[in-house]
């Protein structure tokens, strides 16, 4: 019965709670005293076995209650909830909910260990370091007698944040209490005092198992399999089973990016016929395309930065930082498939894991490898020139010869649906669509320049004396990164389009470079890359600003594909202050502040030098060019840039610096379209037959949402088909939403 906040309440009292467990009063605590009020019923403790009673939750009284007027809003539940509520939510569950503490495992988060005593950050065992956090937690007086094999890391970070005294690694470690009871029997006591504490200290009662995508499906035919056997009371599979001996359905999967690859590898291991059509060349063709690129400045328009195997990502950093629960089962399930294909494991542990380029490359042999022992057709150097379409539904498409080698003009293929997995940069397929009248929204994105400065400088900035520690990469603390952000307001009667729009730092590549992205050599674009070992002299980062619709509409840009045109305006105009030739726009970072030129000469960057001394070095290689930036972007969106650099010269000194250099134009943040499908069969609303999935459908925002997205696409496909029962959502857990994620 709880008490009633309008009666007048008495004046709380303290008493000890009286326990058989407790032998001296030096064993009381706070948590054996009750706050009692003449309305409070004292229960018996459930569990005799655990030597305090749950703690009771009480209403301060204190304080006056406040009542909130109703409202038509509707309660947050679900997703939409706040981080806080999620906490509170889930810290109530626990507290309701008996637990047996000496059962499943034990989350100890937050523990932190000093650089000194860390063996580094290569380093993914159980330390002695670490075993004295975890003894503090758990109030054994001994470090050295708790044996490592009971407990695991599940997530290693290094937190450099000016709030630290000093930097350290955090760790999350799960303890394994069998295990531990097992090796260590003294340690009983310290397990019964523990309490769960959201975010410090969680209790789990069985250890959650996600495989990797091959394992998941290969359990999930083996359970169906088995039902089946158990229904018939037979050992062989009856003729009219869920896997018939038919023909199988044929699925073009259109694009080899995470979407694609992850969207053919589920299909395939159900037995779908799939063809895979890329228009790009495999991973060692595509090297060498874009080693003439750099070095002689031959585009190969199908073949480049942006298109081939493996998509936009494999020449870019390689992150695998995801804004859609880094914990949630569909993310763990990709990981692992990355893992099985060759990535390192510390990308399971890592807290920012990245893979760069050097490992994307033969892991995506390895996957190629396995989408053809699964029997998938993959056809690299097919470019998709327009969709099969009869009564509504697609039941093909046209093909040709991107490469100029396979000596075919035009191929009509039959499907009975295609998965369409596209990247951003694919502009011809978005204008191939219109031609079906298909829905195309356009939708938000970011525009912006991407600043390089000396890889030494960032890390001064943000370790300070330990910055020597960084060694390149080879040293114990990860290469220093950042990620800034800034909102800004704007003034209405200035600015005729959305007056408050946000600037932030995205992909940042530390130890990395600067390279060029276009796709067409009257238009210039540029993004960033780096190797696993991020030991370039740079760092660089895009300083992107968000743009919509309306600043469209500014520009006179109008329909489905304004976004696009807003996009290739200013890819454009950065080729022409270039001077052509894929030579880039750059300007100092003080001299962008102060609206001034840095200099009027061409540099190029090979193994010779052109040095300014009013301009830093870059690492761009194809050439940069000295340019007054304020004339690339509209006013609203250059003083965005200054007032957002501004800001974060104030989180990052030294940020504004002599060595700073902007380079012209990142303009493709994300996709500028959107194409609506279903948001459980993922099929357009347009046409059926149709799956438009990743990033260039606008589902998407870097290299894990892209797979996770295809990943599901498969999943409903695959359903569709009668080849997968079971609710998906019961393995990996509800799919993103259906707007933008980045990273």
């Amino acid at each position: 019965m709880q008490p009633n906040p309008c009666h007048k309440i008495s004046k709380p009292l303290l008493i000890p709670s009286i326990s058989s467990h407790l032998t001296s009063p030096a064993m009381l605590s706070s948590s054996t005293k009750l706050l009692c009020t003449p309305n409070f019923t004292f229960t018996r403790n459930p569990n005799p076995q655990l030597p305090f009673s749950p703690k009771p939750r009480f209403i301060n009284h204190h304080k006056p209650l406040i009542r909130c007027a109703r409202t038509t809003r509707s309660k947050r539940t679900g997703k939409s909830r706040y981080p806080s509520e999620k906490r509170k939510l889930k810290s109530i569950q626990q507290t309701q909910t008996q637990i047996d503490k000496f059962k499943g495992f034990w989350r100890l988060f937050k523990l932190y260990v000093s650089v000194d005593s860390d063996p580094g950050k290569d380093s993914l065992d159980v330390s002695d370091a670490l075993l004295e956090e975890v003894a503090k937690v758990l109030e054994f007086p001994v470090a050295s007698m708790l044996p490592p094999e009971a407990f695991t890391v599940l997530r290693k970070s290094f937190d450099a944040r000016k709030s630290q005294k000093e930097p350290k690694f955090v760790y999350t470690v799960e303890l394994d209490v069998d295990k531990l009871l097992n090796l260590e029997p003294r340690t009983w006591d310290f397990i019964s005092r523990l309490e769960p504490k959201i975010g410090v200290v969680e209790h789990t009662p069985h250890e959650r198992v996600v495989g990797d995508l091959v394992s998941v499906i290969h359990d999930n035919k083996k359970s169906s399999q088995d039902r089946i056997q158990g229904d018939n009371g037979h050992g062989s599979l009856p003729s009219c089973s869920k896997f018939p001996v038919t023909k199988r359905s044929r699925i073009a999967v259109v694009g080899s990016g995470p979407a694609g690859l992850f969207a053919s590898l589920v299909l395939a291991e159900f037995g779908v016929d799939v063809t895979l059509i890329e228009r790009g060349q495999p991973v060692e063709k595509r090297g060498r395309d874009i080693g003439a690129l750099v070095v002689r400045k031959i585009l190969q328009s199908e073949s480049n930065f942006c298109f081939g195997e493996g998509g936009a990502g494999t020449w870019s950093d390689g992150k695998l930082v995801t804004r859609i629960g880094r914990n949630s089962g569909s993310v763990l399930s990709v990981m692992k498939t990355l893992v099985r294909f060759g990535a390192p494991e510390s990308i399971l542990i890592d807290g920012k894991p990245h893979l760069g380029t050097d490992r994307l490359i033969p892991l995506l042999r390895n996957f190629r490898q396995h989408l053809q022992d699964l029997g998938v057709n993959i056809r690299f150097g097919t470019r998709v020139d327009d969709l099969i379409v009869e009564n509504g539904q697609v039941v093909g498409v046209n093909v040709s010869d991107s490469s100029g080698r396979l000596q075919f003009c035009s191929e009509k293929l039959g499907f009975d649906a295609v998965v369409l997995a596209v990247g951003h940069s694919a502009r011809d397929v978005y204008q191939m669509l219109l031609s079906h009248n298909m829905e195309l929204i356009p939708k938000d994105f970011a525009v912006g320049l991407r600043v390089e400065h000396p890889q030494e400088l960032i890390n001064t900035i943000q370790y300070s004396k330990l910055a020597n520690e960084v060694r390149n990469g080879r040293g114990k603390i990860p290469v220093a990164d950042y990620k800034v952000v800034d909102y800004v307001q704007g003034d209405d009667n200035n600015v005729p389009v959305t007056s408050q729009r946000s600037c932030y730092s995205f992909c940042m590549c530390p130890g990395g470079q600067v390279v060029v992205t276009s796709i067409n050599p009257s238009e210039l674009c540029i993004n960033g890359m780096s190797f696993s070992r991020r030991a370039s002299k740079w760092a660089n980062a895009a300083l992107a600003v968000t743009v919509s619709p309306k600043d469209f509409s500014a520009l006179n840009f109008h329909g489905p594909l304004a976004g696009v045109e807003f996009q290739r305006e200013f890819e454009q105009r950065a080729a022409t202050m270039g001077g052509g030739n894929f030579v880039v726009p750059v300007q100092t970072v003080k001299d962008f502040m102060n609206n001034r030129l840095s200099g009027k000469i061409l540099i190029h960057f090979t193994f010779l030098t052109t040095r300014c001394s009013s301009i830093p070095s870059s690492s761009y290689r194809l050439g940069v060019k000295a340019a007054n930036l304020h004339e690339l972007f509209p006013t609203h969106i250059t003083e965005a840039l200054q007032h957002s650099i501004s800001a974060f010269d104030q989180e990052l000194p030294g940020f504004i610096s002599n060595d700073a250099l902007l380079h012209g134009v990142e303009t493709r943040t994300s996709s500028p379209v959107q194409i609506p499908r279903n948001a459980n069969t993922f099929e357009s609303m347009s046409l059926g037959g149709l799956y438009p999935v990743g990033e260039g459908a606008g589902y998407a925002g870097g290299i894990v949402s892209a797979a996770v997205d295809g990943m599901y696409a498969g999943f409903a496909l695959a359903k569709r088909l009668g080849l997968y029962e079971d609710d998906v959502e019961s393995v990996f857990g509800r799919p993103q939403s259906s707007g933008f994620v980045k990273y």
